[in-house]
């Protein structure tokens, strides 16, 4: 080999290295910032005061109990709206019902209510705005029930939902309806009910 080619694979070589070590040893000018993110949900809580609502003994027929409740938010979230679900069981004292359902005699009256605790309730003056006995109750589906319901409790009250720290009320009449006809089966008898209140959230929003 000539010495101006073998001049030219050296001078190639050192090239080569040079662009390797330059290569990894460039330096530039460079800023890093982290971001830190934190996703918190956040939470339900529907409270019930008082949570037990009824509990009245030696009803006769044509007796009537009011009750006001209220609906409480505790939570960290507004609540939209409120589903009720309604379920009850018998207790055939003398065993001679003979199919009759105690849950038929007994209805459930939705009173007019002004939605803060000033509503004034008259024992001889209210206004029923929806009724149904608590055998009808157990046989609608809670969103079956808010639809209806939707319909009747216009209350003269501009709260919409239960806010955070928000109370709403509730006023209800329960009566074992009279029916002018022979209900010695019932006698005795007791009925054990289930209210199931569920809050549910408002529609997703951008945050």
């Amino acid at each position: 080999m000539g010495i101006k080619k073998k001049l030219g694979l050296g001078i190639a070589s050192a090239a080569l290295g040079l662009s390797l070590v330059g290569g990894g040893t460039f330096a530039y000018f460079s800023d890093t910032e982290a971001s830190t993110n934190t996703f918190a949900a956040g939470t339900l809580d529907l409270g019930l005061d008082p949570v037990e609502i009824f509990n009245v003994d030696n009803l006769k027929p044509g007796d009537k109990m009011h009750r006001e409740f209220e609906l409480q938010n505790n939570g960290s979230l507004d609540i939209a709206s409120v589903l009720l679900d309604t379920s009850y069981t018998v207790t055939d004292a003398q065993g001679d019902n003979a199919g009759e359902d105690f849950g038929e005699h007994i209805v459930v009256k939705f009173i007019k209510n002004e939605g803060h605790p000033e509503h004034i309730f008259d024992n001889d003056e209210y206004t029923v705005v929806y009724q149904k006995t608590l055998a009808e109750l157990s046989n609608m589906t809670p969103d079956n029930l808010a639809v209806e319901l939707e319909d009747f409790l216009v209350w003269d009250y501009e709260q919409d939902g239960i806010p955070v720290g928000g109370v709403d009320y509730l006023d209800v009449v329960i009566e074992f309806v009279d029916n002018g006809q022979d209900q010695n089966i019932f006698q005795g008898d007791s009925l054990e009910l289930t209210w199931e209140f569920t809050g549910e959230q408002e529609e997703g929003e951008w945050r």
